[in-house]
């Protein structure tokens, strides 16, 4: 096995951090080409292998690091104040979080925030999640933007005594070893076990979450990775919902005799998603049943009607992604958080694109003319994030009245 003198020189990236140890380490950040980054661990005691990714968002920590669509990343925060809200039991989009970790500029601030009820080491701890702080998030950032997302891992060792299976060695092993996300089907570890209805409405200022009381409309929605504030966001539109686990069939979710059928966001490859869900889609489709799909949803949904998919350099997330309407030339700032794509090049011709990015020029939206059938790539929820794009709730429901 390779020494860490030796997986130090051949690192691509060797100018671009401090590579040698320093006395006050107490964790680590390998890049699967061999960069060694150091810095201070905190959270969960261990190591985590996974891709890091970067977030641009400047609020709403709490929901990115529970949100499922994150499963095997590693979150690397640009904004260096992660910390200073605390965490509370509200501000979350699923119990269990399913990120991989998280890299920080500056330790973890103190909470500052009368809605915090837990400090957010201590959230941490409890949730087994290792994080490391110390980093030069920007560069780290522009690496990503000019070599792609890294397959990786992090270590904390209190003791800052590397050795063993957490050796510069071991680790840099470890990180190589881990398959990456192309190929990899996610939606199934993070969907709902079974089915369950869903009428909590969206937070209030002193009053918290609200109830539905008098539904209009019943979804089914199908949990690819489902996040709580989308269900909230169609409950508070006046729908009743059904969710189910991705693996439901077109008849069990025809036999609940819905409204509409909304497809959520989640992790992983939608093409290898797509091997079961596809299918299923496409029988849906034929009924006439409004759709709606988000993120993953939308991919998945692309599949169904032809077209394919395509992991990205470095993909999209935080709250600041513009947005354009081509029917109406209308700029939306809208909350992003994925790392594939619809490939444009693919997208038959009786599929309209309805939204591209002002990034990047990739597609944002679609629908199927003639049919009640839409999906967007962002998330009109905006948790976090701008709230632009929360009309497409209503519009989903006035499909549903007609």
């Amino acid at each position: 096995m390779a020494s860490a003198d030796q997986v130090i020189k051949n690192s691509t990236n060797a100018s671009k951090f401090p590579m040698t140890q320093p006395a006050t380490a107490t964790g680590v950040l390998v890049l699967a080409d061999g960069t060694f980054v150091w810095g201070q661990g905190f959270g969960a005691v261990g190591h985590t292998s996974g891709e890091v990714c970067f977030n641009t968002s400047m609020t709403g920590y709490q929901e990115i690091l529970t949100d499922p669509s994150y499963a095997g990343q590693i979150i690397n925060f640009t904004f260096p104040h992660i910390g200073n809200v605390g965490t509370n039991p509200e501000d979350i989009e699923a119990n269990s979080p399913v990120v991989r970790g998280l890299i920080l500029r500056t330790n973890i601030t103190d909470p500052s925030n009368w809605r915090a009820t837990q400090h957010l080491e201590l959230w941490l701890k409890k949730h087994n999640l290792v994080g490391i702080a110390g980093i030069d998030t920007r560069r780290l950032t522009n690496l990503i933007r000019d070599l792609g997302a890294p397959n990786s891992v992090i270590c904390h060792k209190p003791d800052g005594d590397f050795k063993g299976d957490s050796s510069p060695a071991a680790l840099l092993k470890t990180a190589r070893a881990w398959p990456g996300l192309e190929g990899m089907d996610l939606a199934k570890e993070v969907t709902c076990p079974q089915q369950y209805n869903w009428e909590e409405t969206k937070w209030a200022l002193r009053q918290g979450y609200g109830r539905l009381t008098s539904p209009k409309h019943h979804v089914v929605a199908i949990d690819y990775g489902a996040k709580r504030n989308i269900l909230r966001s169609l409950a508070s539109s006046g729908c009743k919902i059904t969710v189910v686990p991705a693996t439901t069939t077109a008849e069990d979710v025809l036999r609940l005799k819905p409204d509409g059928i909304f497809l959520s966001n989640g992790p992983g490859d939608p093409a290898a998603t797509a091997v079961y869900t596809v299918p299923v889609i496409q029988q849906l489709i034929k009924f006439g049943v409004p759709m709606f799909g988000i993120c993953l949803g939308h991919q998945i949904l692309a599949i169904a009607l032809g077209a394919k998919t395509k992991k990205m350099h470095l993909g999209h997330r935080g709250g600041n992604h513009p947005v354009k309407n081509i029917a109406t030339g209308k700029v939306e700032i809208t909350s992003q958080n994925h790392g594939f794509v619809v490939d444009d090049v693919t997208l038959p011709k009786e599929i309209e694109a309805t939204h591209i990015s002002l990034f990047d020029g990739t597609i944002e939206g679609l629908r199927v003319p003639d049919q009640p059938v839409f999906s967007v790539q962002y998330h009109p929820e905006a948790s976090p994030g701008p709230q632009d794009s929360y009309y497409l709730f209503e519009k989903f429901t006035k499909l549903m009245e007609r």
